[in-house]
């Protein structure tokens, strides 16, 4: 007997205090997180197929490789591009993929995917998605990925959670970056630069601080030069107090993605903490080589503001 499922698999539902937390197989999703009935993420409807990656994790690479082309230990790969307008394999292998719902609780559920590899990425991952909510600290999310085959591995991560003030406008919200310095300017979004682009967001329209709103200011840039250890972004509506925080948890998270929500009708901030910056497996930088048998672990935290 068949039976039927929709495009991101069997909702689980999780609640802690006044908190409520929704989380999606396909995709290891966040696709919702209230508190008090408000919305601290853009919400996903289970029964339609998200767009902008909207709360997906993103391994085993976050962002852009040029081209889909990468070389690793002397061989060339070439991994489907899926971002037709700029040429760019985006977000990663593991997206659009069914994770099993391996433990379940009121408060936490553990999904797991097994990446069997594929010609331009022939290695072999044993992946985790740990996604616990408390009545006090909000949601936590630890992403884990455990080199599960017999050679090296080139490794990235991160995730793709839109913050929002209860979708109301991002435009008269207030958005807090703590990075000192941005890959590429205004005029350069959504596209892997040289890292020698570095530049420094003091005096510019990509330094976002309290107490300015974002107003019709865009975004779509990767950001470094964060505090050592835990930093915060913060997204408020100053005429409400309303707002999401996310908290990097520990020194896996130098860089961090930024997009001010176009596709989303700027109702949320994509927010994405990430262990290296666009174009890594290119660039090297920041990237995490996983000996066979070798574990690697991204913590996070989005509570209210």
């Amino acid at each position: 007997m068949r039976t039927s499922f929709g495009p991101n698999g069997h909702p689980v539902e999780l609640a802690a205090g006044d908190y409520r937390a929704t989380i999606l197989p396909v995709g290891a999703a966040l696709a919702g997180l209230t508190r008090g009935g408000r919305h601290l993420v853009l919400p996903l409807d289970p029964d339609t197929i998200p767009q902008a990656f909207t709360g997906k994790v993103l391994m085993p690479w976050p962002n852009r490789i040029v081209g889909g082309r990468y070389t690793f230990e002397g061989t060339d790969y070439q991994v489907p591009v899926n971002e037709p307008e700029t040429g760019m394999a985006l977000h990663g292998l593991v997206a659009w993929d069914a994770w099993d719902v391996v433990e379940s609780s009121p408060e936490r559920v553990v999904l797991r995917h097994r990446l069997m590899g594929q010609p331009g990425y022939p290695f072999q991952l044993e992946l985790e998605a740990v996604y616990a909510l408390d009545a006090e600290s909000g949601l936590s999310v630890e992403l884990t990925a455990v080199n599960a085959g017999t050679a090296s591995a080139p490794y990235g991560v991160s995730a793709h959670p839109y913050l929002t003030a209860d979708q109301v406008s991002v435009d008269r919200c207030v958005l807090d970056v703590p990075a000192a310095q941005v890959l590429g300017g205004p005029e350069q979004p959504g596209r892997p630069l040289d890292l020698s682009e570095l530049r420094d967001t003091a005096g510019t329209v990509l330094a976002f601080s309290a107490p300015e709103p974002i107003g019709a200011r865009t975004a779509d840039h990767a950001f470094t030069g964060l505090p050592d250890g835990d930093w915060q972004v913060t997204l408020t509506d100053p005429e409400t107090g309303v707002g999401s925080v996310l908290s990097s948890v520990g020194k896996d998270a130098p860089w961090l993605q930024v997009y001010s929500g176009e596709k989303m009708d700027r109702l949320g901030v994509a927010v994405e903490p990430m262990t290296c910056p666009p174009d890594a497996f290119n660039s090297g930088e920041g990237l995490i080589v996983l000996a066979p048998g070798e574990e690697h672990r991204l913590a996070y935290r989005i509570a209210a503001a």
